[in-house]
């Protein structure tokens, strides 16, 4: 008989809403009942596209002796960290500061009141390496509970305590103010003596994209001319997009690789990742001019739209690593790896040698079972192109047949921000429309199902519904920065409009006394803690990316609040820039754009005449850090940066400005060009 969670939405949630474990979801009403019945709380915390979620579900929520005593002697919550992002972090602080480290599933017990007070990730079902069974831990608790409970309320007491005391008050500089060339320089010497200089990336294993610390990079040598930072990126770039991570055949890339040569990925292809690398990727072409850059940005946005596009035009959240290896049998891996023996069977004997030769594939394999993990390690230029394309067509073809992995197809406010920043301007750069529109079609997603009429954003829906969830930090800055994103490429000064009323509300209801900013609303549900994280994660902080949403809208229309918003914002990356520069990247590809103005460009001419075009697209493609585009017809007034500007004797033109402060107009796109290079 299916438990509470089959009301639910959450594709996570309703994995587990056939478990003989009687699942609540986070709500008042279960902790109301473990008061009632006077037993703690088990709180289990993953996402649908987590391996080890799935591995523990099966072993143990499946498994009716266990769920005879989850029942018996807890109420049992299940928490989607997708669609609970505070819930996820408040715990997950506590479970790092006790135990040293994180992952998924999180598992914590809980008094009624919320407070917790034992700690854990996976457990197996039986002993394991030094590992307690989940049985055990079961049993240790409830013992606990019944013979040493004023003990456990005493424990809890100091971990609220403890939470409650790790305020990032005192952290701003005593002047709020942003960082400047020193400090930058210093994040840069930090990035360098963390680089990897043989594969590419930061850190050993496992290894993930650091897209944030590329912006940052990208935006430094534009800045600066530094050869250095564009080095790591382009070394990084071409390491992952060459290396297992990336998927070879139908594009985008996996979360992140357990190796530290990018080899072997954790399967599972999330909408951040490659909402984020495809930027990236776009950002470095714009650079260089790089043939990879741009194959890889197209691929990746391709990706998105292909796998991930909904029917209600938003972009689903991932897609699972593991899928049935055919046997019935869920398998990690099994959708993308490959044998010689299946290239063979699909390329015949000539095309399977070639096909091994450029991608990898060996008897002894890469991954699990004699499989390899398709990689192109060789530069490109070595191989017989239309051998290679028809090649990945019937190898494609063949993996289309394939169990395909599970897809979460709940979208996610913020996420599909990242996605319409990447989309719009990967379209606008390769004359692409479609992506272009693909972008449109999700942000008039966001506007018509998840902002209500006090333009409050729900986080998440599913098949054209809204959550009940509300819109943490990063869902009202990641759609706003999208947002601003798309106008610059469109001209439709309606979404610059939509990105203040968001803005608006994070002045109103997420920002501190201090400058700092809460990831959760003043009038969202209090929690033990309230969380508030300045650095990056899988995504920006929405702290750091509030920041760069406040001053591009600043900049695109004149408003002092919200730069001085923004200002007092990257205070805290002033303080962390010198210390944890890899875990601040966004932050510091903001503070480079503050530190160059940012730009505002404004292209004033008619929709659509050539002119026109040339100039918008060589504002769109200025290199100067996050430059603010604003296109428009003569007399135009949506945005405040076109007010009042001419066309120059008849013709279209543009003006590049600084604080409003303008250089005098050109014509010639090339000029424009000149103008934006950082």
């Amino acid at each position: 008989m299916p438990n509470r969670l089959a009301h639910e939405t959450s594709p996570y949630l309703l994995q587990h809403a056939d478990n003989p474990v009687d699942w609540w979801p986070w709500s008042a009403d279960a902790f109301e009942e473990a008061r009632r019945r006077g037993v703690p709380v088990l709180l289990s915390v993953g996402y649908s596209s987590c391996h080890w979620c799935h591995v523990m579900a099966h072993e143990s929520f499946e498994d009716a002796a266990t769920a005879e005593l989850l029942n018996e002697h807890f109420v049992a919550v299940k928490v989607d960290r997708e669609e609970r992002p505070d819930v996820d972090a408040v715990y997950m602080e506590a479970v790092q500061a006790a135990t040293g480290q994180g992952g998924w599933p999180m598992t914590v017990f809980l008094t009624p009141d919320a407070e917790p007070f034992y700690f854990g990730t996976y457990f197996p079902p039986e002993p394991r390496h030094g590992m307690p069974s989940f049985g055990q831990i079961l049993d240790g608790v409830r013992n606990a509970w019944a013979d040493r409970r004023d003990e456990v309320g005493e424990v809890a007491g100091r971990i609220v305590a403890d939470l409650a005391g790790r305020s990032l008050t005192g952290a701003l500089p005593a002047d709020r103010r942003p960082p400047g060339p020193e400090e930058l320089h210093g994040a840069l010497m930090g990035l360098t003596r963390e680089f990897d200089a043989v594969h590419g990336g930061f850190g050993g294993a496992p290894k993930f994209p650091p897209s944030m610390v590329l912006e940052f990079l990208l935006r430094h040598y534009a800045r600066t001319g530094s050869a250095g930072a564009l080095e790591m990126v382009q070394a990084t770039g071409a390491a992952m997009a060459r290396g297992g991570i990336y998927d070879q055949l139908g594009g985008g890339f996996a979360r992140y690789a357990v190796d530290a040569t990018w080899t072997v990925p954790h399967f599972e292809k999330m909408l951040y990742d490659n909402a984020l690398l495809c930027r990236t990727y776009a950002h470095l072409w714009r650079a260089t001019g790089s043939d990879l850059a741009r194959r890889i940005a197209v691929e990746t946005a391709d990706f998105m739209v292909r796998e991930l596009h909904t029917d209600q035009g938003g972009f689903a959240s991932a897609l699972d690593a593991d899928s049935d290896d055919g046997t019935g049998k869920h398998v990690e891996g099994a959708y993308y790896v490959w044998t010689p023996e299946q290239l063979r069977a699909v390329l015949g004997d000539e095309d399977a040698e070639f096909a091994a030769t450029c991608f990898g594939v060996t008897e002894e394999g890469t991954f699990e079972e004699g499989a390899s993990v398709l990689q192109l390690p060789d530069p490109e230029g070595l191989v017989d192109a239309e051998r290679m394309a028809s090649v990945k067509r019937r190898l494609l073809a063949a993996r289309e047949e394939r169990p395909r992995p599970g897809r979460d197809d709940k979208v996610v406010a913020s996420w599909n921000g990242l996605a319409i920043a990447a989309l719009a301007e990967t379209g606008a750069y390769f004359d692409r429309p479609d992506l272009i529109q693909a972008a449109t079609d999700a942000a008039d997603l966001l506007v018509r199902v998840h902002m209500d009429w006090h333009a409050r954003l729900h986080r998440t829906s599913r098949d054209g519904t809204p959550g009940a969830n509300s819109g943490v930090l990063e869902d009202y800055a990641d759609v706003a920065e999208g947002f601003l994103t798309l106008a610059s490429v469109t001209g439709e000064g309606v979404w610059v409009e939509f990105a203040g009323f968001f803005l608006d509300t994070v002045l109103l209801q997420f920002t501190a006394e201090d400058g700092g900013l809460y990831d959760t609303a003043a009038d969202a549900e209090a929690l033990i803690r309230r969380p508030q994280d300045p650095t990056d994660n899988a995504t920006p902080s929405g702290w750091t990316a509030a920041a760069g949403a406040l001053l591009s809208y600043a900049a695109l229309t004149g408003s002092g609040l919200h730069r001085d918003a923004a200002e007092r914002a990257l205070g805290i990356v002033t303080a962390l820039a010198g210390r944890a520069p890899r875990f601040i990247g966004w932050g510091l590809a903001v503070a480079e754009a503050a530190l160059d103005g940012p730009r505002e460009v404004a292209v004033v001419g008619p929709q659509g005449d050539p002119a026109t075009v040339a100039l918008h697209r060589a504002a769109l493609l200025g290199t100067a850090p996050g430059a603010a585009v604003a296109l428009g017809a003569p007399g135009a007034d949506e945005v405040p940066l076109l007010q009042d500007r001419p066309l120059v004797d008849g013709q279209p033109a543009a003006y590049v400005c600084r604080h409003f402060t303008c250089e005098r107009p050109t014509t010639d796109p090339e000029e424009l060009t000149e103008h934006l290079r950082g």
